[in-house]
């Protein structure tokens, strides 16, 4: 009698592991390819600054729309273990492109279509991970953290390990890595990921976010949305400031990545765990508080040592914001978990089109830096909006 408890038990066990190892890879994927973007698109495609912010932008945007219609669908009908086994594949697709071809056009659409693909796994995995939490009685705030923090882990090692190869054996090996990421990412998911059956929902205003929400929810994007921003600026312009302003190590940029994706696992859970006792809305004006201090340091500090030290604040900000965030959106539009997750993540794209198009603007006309001062005005407006939502 005992022993069918203890192989459910067992089953679950093996499923939250899946889930963390699929989390793992996505993240890898990812930050093999978006910490060198920047560097790829200056140095392989020899662009412009102006034109590296545009290729952000318009990455962004074709992000947004492909998204939302995935997100949309899944709600609906969809099986997301299905389409996150073609967002996979789709994704190594695109790396396979980047890997052979450097014409900007190309990589500017066809490209950043199958990229898009495979970034959208991502989303769909916490919808998949949020809905398989409820069913089975996990904790979700924790069980989310935990798995976000793999994304975090995939990012200590990736940015590293992307520099590493792109300037030891070049970008065309690089992104064959990530294409193999993605293929093996779509395996495990196949063989170990659940399949939730969606019920049908016959009334649309039972799959939307409650009217009362709606201010709070907008408020959310646009604090989030600022965030990102900043941090968008802050990925496509740091690499090239240390190289090229302060002459420091291309290496460099790895370590600082991966040093701040680090911070962010503890930062993480800690803040997983007080997501109960203190809310969710003075953790993300302490997240956007630290991002603050963070762009004024770099504003005043070009020590190495210094430029590592303030990666605590800078982890702290994402750690929060990508963690606390999601969560925050998907209680204020209760059963609709992967339009809320999307939401969430459309405000990285949302971040990166502004971003984008600011970082190459800026950087074009004065200097890589100068975007440091525009993210400390951008938190300032990111704070007003957060202590304009109505607490829980």
């Amino acid at each position: 009698m005992h022993m069918i408890p203890a192989s459910l038990k067992k089953m679950a066990d093996v499923t939250a592991l899946a889930f963390l190892l699929v989390a793992f890879l996505t993240g890898i994927a990812s930050a093999l390819q978006t910490p060198t973007l920047s560097l790829f698109l200056t140095t392989e495609v020899q662009t412009r600054p102006l034109m590296v912010g545009l290729f952000y932008t318009g990455s962004a945007v074709i992000g947004i729309v492909i998204s939302q219609l995935i997100a949309s669908y899944s709600d609906r009908s969809g099986d997301r273990k299905t389409l996150i086994i073609q967002c996979c594949l789709i994704g190594a697709a695109g790396c396979v492109l980047y890997a052979f071809n450097r014409n900007y056009f190309i990589l500017l659409t066809i490209g950043v279509v199958l990229s898009t693909f495979g970034s959208t796994a991502t989303p769909q995995l916490f919808a998949l991970a949020r809905e398989h939490a409820d069913k089975t009685g996990r904790e979700a705030v924790m069980f989310t953290s935990v798995l976000r923090t793999q994304i975090s882990l995939a990012w200590v090692i990736g940015p590293p390990l992307a520099f590493a190869l792109a300037l030891g054996y070049g970008f065309k090996t690089m992104y064959i890595a990530a294409a193999i990421t993605f293929v093996i990412c779509a395996a495990v998911v196949w063989y170990a990921l659940p399949s939730m059956q969606k019920t049908t929902v016959s009334e649309a205003a039972s799959v939307e976010a409650p009217r009362q929400n709606r201010l709070d929810t907008l408020l959310l994007f646009i604090a989030c949305s600022l965030m990102w921003t900043c941090n968008g600026m802050y990925i496509i312009n740091m690499p090239l400031y240390l190289i090229q302003e302060l002459q420091l190590s291309k290496n460099l940029v790895g370590i600082m990545m991966g040093a701040a994706a680090g911070l962010e696992i503890p930062v993480m859970l800690i803040a997983g765990y007080y997501a109960k006792r203190f809310g969710k809305q003075p953790l993300m004006a302490l997240a956007i508080i630290s991002g603050l201090v963070f762009y004024i340091g770099l504003m005043v500090f070009t020590q190495v040592w210094l430029l590592l030290a303030l990666q605590l604040l800078n982890a702290i900000f994402i750690g929060i914001l990508a963690s606390i965030g999601m969560l925050y959106f998907q209680d204020l539009m209760p059963r609709q978990a992967g339009s809320a997750t999307t939401l969430f993540t459309n405000t990285i794209r949302v971040g990166w089109i502004i971003g984008g198009s600011m970082a190459g603007a800026v950087a074009e006309i004065w200097q890589y830096h100068a975007v440091f001062y525009i993210a400390a005005l951008m938190c300032l407006v990111a704070v007003l909006c957060m202590l304009k939502i109505k607490p829980a």
